[in-house]
């Protein structure tokens, strides 16, 4: 199993438009092959930083996932100075 997280860090006058992506981005990532759970959340201490939780079945699943349109369709739309992009990936096992 592969954990994802992601965050954007918006600016005020972008943030209801990356959002929106946003919501896009995961409904999309719902509906691909070895997705296990994808949401999206805003922080409650910065209401500006969007964060991504994923858990896709494994490596080939999250490859499949990073091809297609995804988060590089959120970078690629929000681009500039909309928003700062950060992301980590850990691996974990089903227990």
């Amino acid at each position: 199993m592969r954990i994802v997280t992601r965050t954007i860090d918006a600016r005020a006058d972008t943030f209801d438009e990356l959002r929106a992506l946003s919501l896009g981005h995961v409904a999309r990532s719902r509906a691909e092959l070895g997705c296990l759970e994808h949401g999206v959340a805003i922080d409650a201490n910065d209401g500006l930083r969007i964060i991504f939780f994923e858990r896709w079945a494994d490596g080939p699943a999250l490859g499949r996932a990073f091809q297609g349109a995804g988060i590089a369709g959120v970078r690629r739309e929000g681009r500039g100075a909309r928003g700062a992009f950060s992301a980590t990936s850990t691996t974990g096992r089903r227990g």
